[in-house]
């Protein structure tokens, strides 16, 4: 008769607990394809993504400066009305000089090619393609900790909904503990206490559950809302975390070697150097400001009247013109070497982060280090804990129902597995969010 009440109490919550799932679309996601649609989602990515091609076209801008470049321009323009100037030939002929011609039509093709800036334009085009990269480090940055983000959001929801599951089956077992108490309390064989302190019980793992079930919701939202889903959608794990083991460096590793690997490996590192070097580059070019630049130009201008032309006659005439420019600033008023000492400045900051990112980076990955194999010596203490007290409890409750052991054992025992199964569930979820942190700071991707 208990047994079969116990089976009716799980049925009745399982039921329960798959009912807001009726009528609902479902996704199942292992923890790639979490990963992979996290990566295509991320507003940030399409952020940086957008970023990269601007950095892209401003080197491109600035790799022009070094090209020719070809201006057409045509004018009109209509003036007032003069008196045709001319002197008067011997032969008694009037030969105008200067007619009037109120209508004046220009056109000019124009090439001008640069023949020297004095390393300028190159140091423009390096900084610009120093940002680019920097740019393209930070994109892969951001794809890291999309990445982590995912994860963990995913280990979370697998703890939670182990925490559910275990609190279920604590749930089941205080229903038919209590009806069991309840029963024993009628035939007289236990004090209406024992019945009291079951149902007390059986309450406190109500408690937990709905918290737990919770949790677990407010877990998938935040997995919906980083892969792309609708919240509306319920998302089935199909990675279970017991099921998993990440070999992130290989045993014996020193934690020296693994900062090592760490370093060379940043993305973040990558991104501060190609800063430094852009501002550098920057420096140069603030610099080149201040040698001279030559430059050549040729154009054709055909014009009606040509003012080249002696004399002015309304009828179209074409000239030409090759030329030099040599330009060269020698006095700025501190301009130029205001913004170089700007640039190494800046280049200067941008190394004291270096150096204490590297001091970061150290730290961080003899943190994760110690996280992932407290986790693991912990999780082994936990499945001994888990047999132990399910044994207990086995024992317990034969000796239970023999009259040998009170109620209030029974209960004790409860509560120490359910506490060992929790504790179990938490740090396996605990050891996969360690193991993608310390991925994550070794430079790699969970």
């Amino acid at each position: 008769m208990t047994m079969t009440r116990a089976h009716l109490v799980t049925l009745a919550l399982a039921l329960l607990t798959a009912a807001p799932a009726f009528g609902q679309d479902r996704v199942t996601l292992t923890v790639d394809e979490a990963v992979r649609r996290g990566l295509e989602h991320a507003p940030r990515l399409a952020e940086v993504r957008a970023r990269t091609r601007a950095a892209g076209s401003t080197a491109e801008a600035r790799a022009a400066l070094a090209r020719p470049t070809v201006a057409v321009g045509a004018g009109i323009l209509r003036t007032n009305h003069v008196d045709d100037f001319g002197i008067l030939q011997p032969n008694g002929q009037f030969t105008v000089l200067f007619p009037d011609i109120p209508m004046n039509y220009r056109y000019r093709a124009e090439v001008g090619v640069p023949v020297y800036t004095a390393g300028r334009v190159g140091a423009l085009v390096e900084s610009a393609r120093a940002d680019e990269r920097a740019t393209t480090a930070e994109g892969a940055v951001a794809a890291a900790d999309v990445e982590l983000e995912v994860v963990v959001s995913y280990w979370t929801l697998a703890t939670g909904r182990e925490r559910v599951r275990v609190l279920e089956r604590a749930q089941a077992r205080a229903d038919v503990m209590v009806s069991d108490a309840t029963a024993r309390v009628d035939a007289g064989l236990l004090p209406p206490s024992d019945r009291l302190a079951a149902q007390a019980q059986r309450a406190r793992q109500r408690i937990a559950l709905i918290h737990a079930r919770n949790d677990a919701a407010v877990a998938e939202a935040q997995l919906a809302r980083l892969t792309g889903l609708s919240p509306d959608v319920a998302i089935d794990l199909a990675t279970p975390a017991d099921a998993v083991s990440v070999s992130v460096v290989a045993p014996g590793t020193s934690a020296d070697v693994m900062v090592a690997r760490a370093t060379a490996g940043r993305a973040e590192r990558l991104a501060l150097r190609e800063r430094q070097a852009a501002a550098h580059a920057a420096g140069e070019a603030a610099a080149a400001a201040t040698r001279p630049h030559v430059a050549a130009v040729a154009a054709v201008e055909p014009s009606r009247p040509n003012p080249r032309w002696v004399p002015r006659a309304d009828r179209w005439h074409t000239s030409w013109d090759l030329g030099v420019n040599v330009t060269w600033s020698f006095w700025d008023g501190g301009r130029a070497q205001a913004e170089r000492a700007a640039a190494v400045a800046q280049a200067d900051a941008i190394e004291a982060r270096i150096e204490d990112f590297d001091a970061a980076v150290g730290v961080e990955v003899r943190q994760r280090r110690l996280d992932v194999e407290a986790a693991r010596m912990a999780i082994e203490a936990a499945d001994e804990a888990v047999t132990a007290a399910a044994e207990a409890r086995r024992v317990i409750g034969e000796r239970f129902a023999v009259g040998v052991e009170t109620s209030s054992e029974v209960l004790d025992s409860d509560l120490s597995l359910l506490e060992a199964e929790v504790e179990r569930a938490r740090l396996i979820g605990a050891l996969r969010i360690s193991e993608a942190r310390l991925v994550r700071a070794l430079g790699g991707r969970p």
